[in-house]
């Protein structure tokens, strides 16, 4: 365990590593004044069973609103975890908040989502001189994200969106949303929020496009998969721009060398997930017919993260605490170049909490292996005692 850093004001913190899932939320839960919460985030590890996991929250919450999800991994004031329920608590004092439950997204019916996003924000009273921003927890496995996202940046167009996909570990097998004291697959939820916090924006990652365009020949969009790059079987030519054998393909070998996808002046990664055995390529993102790629290629990861966590509001403080969506395709990186420990100290000490995720939403666009969140601030009318 790490040397713990100042706890944040803002939120209050809950954690156990216990293997038991009602022995988690109880240990985890202990660290509360559910009394004085407003809502509840909680990012649950692959190795608690769900059901039990919510049915102990509807226990112990009384009635306090929970949402959240199944993760890749956690960020607790320890850093990079794998098996640590994580209870994050908003207080009333500071937030407000309001859910929708998105059912059966897959297919996604970008009409009724615009509708029911609509008439959902409507019926939200705007708390005068606070400030609002929306959280999006999606099933990671729904491939969904990328549309679903884009509907609700075109409807919200006033509202900063920032999210997470949920994970299941690296089984890729089922991820879960929380809302209202039931797990959901096939689900997103969305939370609005208002808070009397200042906040920022937060997005980044460490790749740099290089060598020459990159053309998919032939895909199938609905399920992410590349068949042919370049008129060549997708696992073959990608192989060979990344210079190793197509039996050595493997989740760290995608994670250093991921795809780009120019969108303006910017490049979103567009990370591979897996090679089937007719050579395709399986992407964690939107992939099509005639999308141009380059391949991208990484900076000093430590460098850009601690870089990118280094904020200040307008006072010149650092956040009180930064909610982080941080891809788990990151992590394996981190943990290949033996790195994890110094990346949890900079986690740590920058107060980050969150989870790692199957891709993350910002600014209308589903990305991967990028760090997204939201870093909170003390009011600006805060006075000191």
């Amino acid at each position: 365990m790490l040397d713990s850093p100042l706890e944040p004001s803002f939120v209050q913190v809950g954690r156990s590593d216990a293997p038991d899932a009602l022995c988690a939320v109880q240990e985890a839960a202990a660290s509360l004044t559910v009394a004085d919460t407003c809502f509840v985030l909680a990012f649950v590890p692959d190795a608690l069973n769900i059901e039990t996991v919510v049915a102990a929250l509807n226990a112990v919450m009384q009635g306090t609103p929970v949402f959240g999800c199944t993760t890749a991994g956690q960020i607790t004031g320890d850093g990079y975890e794998s098996d640590a329920l994580l209870l994050l608590g908003f207080p009333r004092t500071n937030f407000r908040c309001a859910s929708i439950l998105f059912k059966e997204i897959r297919p996604l019916s970008a009409t009724q989502v615009a509708s029911e996003a609509q008439r959902f924000v409507e019926k939200f009273q705007h708390t005068a001189r606070w400030n609002r921003l929306a959280l999006l927890l999606a099933d990671g496995l729904s491939k969904q994200e990328d549309l679903l996202v884009s509907t609700l940046e075109s409807v919200l167009s006033d509202l900063p969106i920032f999210g997470g996909s949920a994970g299941d570990g690296l089984r890729f097998e089922q991820t879960f949303v929380l809302h209202e004291g039931r797990a959901h697959s096939n689900a997103a939820v969305l939370l609005l929020i208002e808070t009397n916090l200042e906040f920022q924006g937060v997005g980044f990652d460490h790749f740099l496009p290089v060598g020459t365009p990159i053309i998919i020949t032939d895909a199938n969009p609905n399920e992410r998969l590349v068949y042919e790059i370049n008129g060549s079987p997708a696992a073959l030519e990608y192989a060979r721009l990344v210079g190793c054998r197509v039996d050595d393909l493997s989740p760290e070998v995608f994670a250093e060398n991921p795809m780009l996808l120019q969108h303006h002046a910017d490049h979103y990664v567009r990370a591979i997930n897996d090679a089937t055995e007719g050579h395709a390529l399986s992407f964690l993102a939107a992939i099509d017919d005639g999308l141009i790629l380059t391949l991208g290629r990484g900076r000093e990861i430590l460098e850009t993260l601690t870089t990118g966590l280094s904020l200040h509001d307008k006072k010149g403080h650092a956040p009180d605490f930064i909610l982080g969506f941080d891809c788990v395709l990151r992590r394996l990186e981190i943990e290949q170049k033996q790195l994890l420990h110094e990346v949890s100290r900079v986690l740590q000490a920058r107060r980050v909490f969150g989870f790692n995720t199957y891709g993350e939403q910002q600014s209308g666009v589903h990305m991967n292996q990028t760090f997204v969140g939201v870093a909170f601030f003390e009011p600006q009318n805060r006075t000191l005692s």
